[in-house]
């Protein structure tokens, strides 16, 4: 009986193509994926540092109202802070008769007393960075 002899140059083209294809399909998958995530970070804000505290103060009319106190971290522009109290309607903190126009700075050391926003025992109360769309705080209130 003859046997049917293969040469070894034979044996040895699959497992060359398979790496290749594998590398080629891992340096695809690479580019693909860096593509994507460097063209996405490109697009998002990073959030400020900053170290918040919601408390109340009375106003002239005897109403409990909202107190934001800045007590460290990033300086942030007074428009880009959204305050919402129970997820109800929202005002950013140059609207909520704090005093500060858009474009001032709530640096630390500051608080800002939103005349106008009255709360009472239990309210939860968010602060939103409006550009990177983070909590900078959520807190419920305590008289």
């Amino acid at each position: 009986m003859k046997q049917k002899s293969y040469s070894e140059d034979d044996r040895a083209v699959s497992p060359v193509i398979g790496v290749i294809l594998m590398v080629a399909i891992t340096v695809i998958l690479a580019a693909v994926i860096g593509t994507f995530v460097l063209g996405l970070g490109d697009s998002l804000q990073q959030a400020p540092q900053a170290q918040l505290e919601a408390g109340t103060f009375t106003d002239g009319a005897g109403n409990t109202d909202l107190e934001i106190s800045h007590n460290g971290g990033d300086a942030i522009v007074a428009g880009d802070l959204t305050i919402t109290v129970n997820g109800g309607s929202s005002t950013t903190l140059d609207n909520a008769g704090t005093g500060y126009a858009a474009e001032d700075e709530f640096s630390v050391g500051e608080t800002a007393q939103a005349d106008g926003i009255t709360v009472s025992d239990g309210d939860r109360i968010r602060v939103i960075h409006t550009p990177s769309d983070s909590i900078l705080l959520d807190t419920t209130i305590e008289t």
